[in-house]
C-alpha cells in the first residue's frame, strides 16, 4: 500500500531510521546510516532526490509536443494538452503519480537528514550543519513545486484559508501530517531556507547538485515573486547575483555549431551546455528526464516555436523544424543532462527585471530594461539584436515574460508565472490554438490550472487525510 510518508526509494535505508533504536539487527544487504557521510550520500542519489517531473504543466502550456497518435485516447495528457474542461481528470489521474511521489520521496530523504544528521558520527558540528542546510533548501524547493502544481496560486488575502498540500517533516513510518494552508506552506518554505542560510549553507557547495548560498537566495527570490512581494524578491535576487551573475553566451554556441544548425537536413545531436557545468547554475536539478543516462531535448509545437524572439540563438541552437508522417514540430537537437528543475542566474536576472519594472517611478523602465537586455545580449543574434524598451508597465511585463517563458521552458516557472499573472488579472492571457479545424481555448480562470492529486495519494493517504483540490 502506498503511503505518502514513506514512498522513499532510498535503497532500503529509511525503513531503518536511527530513531528506531530498538532495531539491533541489520538485515543483510542493508545499512543503518550512522556517519554524516551516510546521510550526505542521500543527497547524491539523483534518481531519488534530484528529479522534478512536472509534465502535465508542460502539456497544459503546450510547451512539449504531443504526437497526433497520442491524442486519440482519453488520457490525462490529452485532457491537459487539448484543454478539455469536460474531462474528469480525477479518473484519468490513476497513472500520473510521478510528480507527487518523486518530490515526496525527495522530501523524505531531506527529512531523514534534518532529523538524524545532528547525531551523525565522524563529523564536526559545522559539517553536520552544512549537510542539514542542503537538505532544507532542497526540501523547500520541492514544496514550492508541489504547492504550485497541486494547489491554487498564492493570494495574500486568501492564502490562510486556501488548502495546499501535505506538509511532512518526518521520515518516520506512519508519521502524522497535515494538509496545510497555502500560507503555512509558504511560511514553512521561507523559514526553512532562512534556517539554511543562517545555519551553515556555504557559498561554494560540495557539488552543483548541492544547493549553495546563491541557490538559497535565488529560491527566496522566486518564492517572494510568487507572493507578489516585489521588495523582498528584488532584495534576494540582488543577493543571489552577488554570488553568481554569469550568463552563458548562446551566440558563441551558435557560431561554434553553425554548420550543423544551418543545415536543414542535419539533425545530428549536439552537446547541451545546460548540464552540470553550466556557468549559470546555482543548483542543478533534473526535470522529467532520468539522471541515469543522457537524453534529448523535448520537442516543441510549431505554435510554441513562434513565441520565441526573432534571432534567438538559444532557440536556433536547440530546435529545428521536422516532419514525421502527419506530425510536424520542432525537434530537439541537444543531448545530455538538462537543468530543468534547478536554479540559474537567468531566472534571477528576470525576477530582478520584473521587480524593477513593478517599482519604476512614472514611466521610467530603464533599470528593468537594462536588466532584461543583459540577458538578451547573450541570446539574440548580433545582426538582429536591438535593446528592448518599454513606455508602460504592461509593455515591460510582456517583454520580460516573453524572455522568461522561453528561457525557463520545461521548468515549473512558466506555469507558476502564468498562474500568478492569471490571478492578478491585469496581465492574464487566454490561450488559443486550432486542432482539426476546431478552435481550442484555455481561459485564465480555468480549473485546469490546478493539477489533481493522484488517485494513489487520495486512496492511501497514510497517517493523515488529503482532500482533493479540484472537482475534476
Amino acid at each position: 500500500m502506498k503511503k505518502i510518508s514513506y514512498i522513499l526509494a532510498l535503497a532500503g535505508m529509511l525503513a531503518m531510521s536511527s530513531c528506531n533504536d530498538y532495531l539491533d539487527i541489520v538485515p543483510k544487504g542493508n545499512k543503518i546510516p550512522t556517519t554524516l557521510a551516510d546521510y550526505e550520500a542521500l543527497l547524491r542519489n539523483e534518481y531519488t532526490i534530484g528529479q522534478t517531473p512536472v509534465m502535465n504543466a508542460l502539456y497544459l502550456l503546450n510547451d512539449n509536443y504531443v504526437t497526433i497518435s497520442n491524442l486519440n485516447s482519453p488520457t490525462l495528457t490529452t485532457a491537459n494538452y487539448q484543454w478539455d474542461e469536460n474531462a474528469n481528470r480525477l479518473e484519468l489521474n490513476n497513472a500520473d503519480e510521478q510528480c507527487y511521489y518523486q518530490l515526496y520521496s525527495a522530501i523524505s530523504s531531506c527529512n531523514l537528514i534534518t532529523e538524524n544528521a545532528p547525531m551523525a558520527t565522524e563529523a564536526t558540528d559545522a559539517e553536520r550543519a552544512e549537510v542539514i542546510a542542503y537538505a532544507k533548501v532542497i526540501r523547500s524547493l520541492c514544496y514550492f513545486v508541489l504547492g504550485n502544481y497541486y494547489a491554487d496560486t498564492y493570494d495574500a488575502a486568501t492564502a490562510a484559508e486556501t488548502r495546499s498540500v501535505p506538509l511532512i517533516t518526518s521520515a518516520n513510518i506512519n508519521a502524522p501530517y497535515e494538509q496545510v494552508s497555502l500560507q503555512r506552506l509558504y511560511d514553512f518554505i521561507i523559514q526553512d531556507v532562512n534556517e539554511a542560510i543562517n545555519g551553515g549553507l556555504p557559498e561554494q557547495s560540495m557539488t552543483i547538485i548541492h544547493p549553495n548560498l546563491g541557490a538559497a537566495y535565488a529560491l527566496l527570490a522566486r518564492v517572494y515573486l510568487q507572493m507578489s512581494n516585489y521588495d523582498e524578491a528584488l532584495r534576494y535576487a540582488n543577493l543571489a547575483l552577488e554570488q553568481n551573475n554569469a550568463l552563458y553566451d548562446w551566440n558563441a554556441y551558435y557560431d561554434e555549431h553553425r554548420t550543423v544548425l544551418e543545415d536543414p537536413e542535419n539533425y545530428d545531436p549536439l552537446p547541451t551546455p545546460m548540464d552540470y557545468n553550466y556557468v549559470e547554475n546555482y543548483y542543478f536539478r533534473h526535470g522529467d528526464r532520468s539522471p541515469n543516462f543522457t537524453t534529448y531535448e523535448f520537442n516543441i509545437p510549431v505554435e510554441r516555436a513562434e513565441r520565441f524572439e526573432d534571432g534567438d540563438a538559444r532557440f536556433l541552437s536547440r530546435w529545428k523544424l521536422y516532419s514525421d508522417g502527419t506530425d510536424t514540430y520542432y525537434k530537439g537537437l541537444a543531448n545530455g543532462y538538462f537543468n530543468y528543475g534547478g536554479l540559474t542566474t537567468t531566472e534571477v536576472y528576470l525576477i530582478k527585471a520584473e521587480c524593477e519594472a513593478r517599482q519604476a517611478q512614472g514611466n521610467d523602465f530603464t533599470a528593468a530594461m537594462n536588466t532584461l537586455n543583459t540577458v538578451r545580449e547573450k541570446r539574440i543574434r548580433p545582426d538582429v539584436y536591438q535593446p528592448a524598451t518599454a513606455s508602460t508597465l504592461a509593455e515591460a511585463i510582456e517583454l520580460i515574460r516573453r524572455t522568461k517563458d522561453n528561457e525557463l521552458i520545461f521548468s515549473i516557472v512558466p506555469f507558476a508565472d502564468a498562474r500568478r499573472f492569471n490571478h492578478e488579472g491585469t496581465y492574464a492571457r487566454t490561450m488559443t490554438k486550432t486542432y482539426n479545424e476546431q478552435t481550442l481555448t484555455l481561459r485564465p480562470d480555468s480549473h485546469l490550472w490546478t493539477m489533481p492529486f493522484p488517485a494513489g495519494a487520495i486512496n492511501n493517504p497514510g497517517n493523515g487525510t488529503i482532500t482533493q483540490n479540484v472537482e475534476r
